[in-house]
């Protein structure tokens, strides 16, 4: 493949970075990236078998790797809050975040606080973590922060207030789609709020086009093989990048120099190819959803975004 590469990043010693759902897929290549380039990396995981087991499976690759686990379980508020208290607890700053790990066109559950599961781990999840590790991204110059969404949040409606978990509507796709829709406009509304409260942190997004990662596998574990799922499954096995390739966007977001606050990287074409700069659509109508997302998102964690006080903590 050519164009941007693993390559092209730049020397990573000194830095921390954090990556949620690092055990797996285009996490496990992100934090295999970074930490052969030299940062510390902290492993933010549920399952911390299969953590372990990724641990060992870097080193094998990069023998002097820095990684440090932590549980992290998106699908409990609390398990959030007790991971960032660790995180912050061990490092002081934080060059890098990436709000990485998600579930795919499930059947309907919910999270232990009641969200719905797919907006409860892809975005509320990572809206609580980012929230409270901000005081340390914020002192560390040139930290980023970058969110992952998917093509799929072309699909996706914006959050309604008055229903944010899709009660009596609820189907995969459609739940999906609005998960990664939040995701877009959680990155690029906290870009905004960076910007406002003159920070140097900038937040970015990224999709990492049709990678054939663990997502699609357990998609179709917990539906017990329902078609949809199946068939993305069958699409990733035969036309999908590798999860190293599809980690390319989030990290060419995240590391490359020229890359700017409110920026959106994913293959070229459109689902496969190198990682390239892709332009923000879905203009119309934006400002109200990014709204919305926010009066959701601090109703339903308790939590509010709040630059200026991260910054003076």
């Amino acid at each position: 493949m050519t164009g941007w590469t693993a390559e092209r990043i730049p020397d990573q010693h000194g830095r921390i970075a954090v990556v949620t759902g690092a055990n797996g897929g285009l996490g496990l290549e992100t934090a295999r990236q970074l930490a052969a380039h030299g940062a510390h990396v902290m492993m933010a995981v549920r399952n911390q078998k299969k953590a372990a087991a990724a641990v060992d499976e870097i080193r094998a690759s990069v023998p002097d790797a820095a990684l440090e686990l932590v549980a992290l379980d998106l699908a409990s508020q609390a398990s959030v809050r007790a991971a960032a208290e660790q995180i912050m607890a061990a490092h002081k700053s934080i060059d890098l975040l990436f709000n990485n790990a998600g579930v795919m066109g499930i059947p309907e559950a919910k999270t232990v606080d009641g969200f719905e599961m797919q907006l409860g781990v892809d975005h509320l999840g990572h809206w609580s973590l980012t929230a409270l590790l901000l005081p340390a991204l914020l002192r560390t110059p040139g930290a980023r922060i970058v969110t992952v969404t998917s093509t799929a949040h072309h699909m996706g409606r914006a959050i309604s207030p008055a229903n944010p978990h899709l009660h009596g509507r609820y189907r995969p796709w459609r739940a999906y789609g609005q998960a990664k829709l939040a995701n877009f406009h959680f990155g690029l509304g906290l870009q905004r709020e960076l910007e406002n409260a003159g920070a140097s942190t900038a937040s970015l997004i990224a999709h990492p086009g049709l990678s054939n990662t663990d997502l699609q596998a357990v998609s179709v574990q917990q539906t017990g093989g329902g078609t949809s799922q199946r068939f993305f499954l069958f699409l990733a096995r035969r036309s999908g990048m590798s999860a190293a390739d599809g980690a390319l966007s989030q990290l060419r977001a995240a590391t490359d120099p020229a890359a700017k606050g409110g920026e959106f990287y994913g293959p070229r074409f459109v689902n496969s190819g190198p990682p390239v700069r892709k332009p923000v659509v879905r203009r119309l109508g934006m400002d109200k959803a990014i709204a919305a997302l926010w009066e959701v998102s601090e109703r339903e964690t308790g939590i509010a975004i709040d630059v200026r006080a991260a910054a003076a903590a």
